[in-house]
């Protein structure tokens, strides 16, 4: 007897899902809610889609239980995704830090290919089917909002977390986990912008440079990486901010403040910092403070930081004290804000928290509650860092899924 599934999501991983579902020989039918497949696709990596990362590691994994996502990740590792795409049609381009494109460097390549496999196998792809209700009796009953049914003897539910809504994904796979048993461990977003506290940062709105980026709690770093930083009117992006968020919005989710340091000048200590700007100093000696600092750190920097230090920028770099240039090495090697919040799932690239993995097997992404439910991607409580490690996980989930719903 042939499986019937329903896979409910038209995103990476729903389908994938149905991808390998339909080659094993399971009747599958997509239900997506928008009226085309893949928009969230579509703005991954930059609108490049940066779909796995060659130095993979359960370290690049959160939540709960990071360690639930390791079977999935081994059955459909690295090397088994770059090959599957391969075969329908993507160059794999790899770039600084293991990150992996296709050649075209267009997102809407991968979408390209993957709806013309489902296509191809035969999925029966419904868009404008926004899921009402989920039930299950001997087997499963799915309503639409306009009141068609669809029935299956298989669910595999795919709708994604609560990141980036306009794609859809606003948190109703939540609400069928919940209504069929499970539990969510709390929601929030993850690799995301961080609104800072001070006013300053329309001043400074668009300064990027190199650096380092740490959070802090109780004067402990807590996790830290480098990269491209972009102050903007309310805070601070770039990669390494989005890498570090999730840490951030954790801790403040507690009850807990959290610190942001930035390392302006990353290249070098405090020590051989200070001693470069004594010797810069004794050279510029007839400048103002505010015109010894052109050319050594970004122009609109220059007059908030010297404010930040209450250090008068008409004053003669002759007259500043060795305290003074100890403190500016300092705050160009560590400079301190407070958090104060992020952007929201507006902005947000990735759910953290999610489906309590507890209830689900991690051999095969089916329910411990509800025989034939399959919860996949972005639903459960596993989050990845920036960097291709989201996909790999949807990829990883959705082939774990599919195989096992088509047995």
């Amino acid at each position: 007897m042939v499986n019937r599934i329903i896979v409910i999501g038209g995103g990476a991983s729903g389908m994938m899902a149905a991808i390998i579902a339909r080659r094993k020989g399971s009747d599958v039918i997509l239900l997506e809610r928008n009226d085309r497949v893949g928009k969230k696709l579509l703005t991954t990596g930059n609108g490049r889609c940066n779909y796995t990362n060659l130095n993979l590691s359960i370290n690049n994994y959160h939540g709960h239980n990071p360690s639930f996502a390791e079977e999935a990740l081994s059955e459909f590792n690295v090397d088994k995704t770059l090959e599957f795409f391969e075969s329908l049609g993507i160059t794999p381009a790899d770039e600084d830090n293991g990150k992996v494109y296709p050649l075209s460097f267009q997102a809407s390549s991968m979408l390209d290919v993957l709806r013309f496999e489902m296509e191809f196998q035969g999925v029966q792809v419904v868009t404008d089917a926004f899921v009402f209700e989920i039930t299950k009796k001997n087997n499963f009953t799915v309503k639409l909002k306009d009141g068609r049914l669809f029935h299956s003897d298989k669910v595999i539910l795919a709708t994604g977390g609560m990141a980036m809504p306009v794609s859809g994904s606003d948190g109703t796979g939540y609400s069928f986990s919940r209504s069929l048993g499970h539990t969510v461990r709390d929601t929030f977003p993850g690799l995301v912008q961080l609104k800072l506290e001070g006013n300053i940062f329309k001043q400074i709105n668009g300064v990027k440079f190199i650096g380092r980026a740490g959070i802090y709690h109780k004067n402990r770093l807590l996790v830290d990486d480098s990269g491209d930083i972009l102050f903007t009117d309310y805070g601070i992006s770039g990669p390494p901010i989005l890498q570090i968020s999730r840490k951030a919005i954790e801790l403040m989710n507690m009850g807990h403040e959290a610190e942001l340091r930035i390392s302006i000048i990353s290249s070098k200590p405090k020590d051989q910092i200070k001693d470069y700007l004594i010797r810069r100093f004794k050279n510029l000696y007839m400048k103002n403070m505010d015109e010894a600092l052109v050319g050594m750190i970004n122009k609109k920097l220059i007059i908030p930081i010297l404010k930040e230090l209450s250090i008068d920028k008409n004053i003669k770099v002759s007259d500043i004290s060795i305290e003074q240039i100890d403190c500016l090495a300092g705050l160009l090697t560590s400079w301190s804000f407070k958090i104060i919040g992020n952007k929201g799932w507006g902005q947000a690239q990735v759910t953290a928290g999610g489906v309590n993995t507890d209830e689900i097997h991690s051999n095969t992404m089916e329910s411990k509650l509800v025989k034939g439910l399959y919860i996949i991607g972005e639903l459960l409580d596993i989050d990845g860092d920036c960097g291709g490690f989201n996909l790999q996980w949807a990829w990883s989930s959705a082939y774990l899924a599919g195989m096992n719903a088509s047995i």
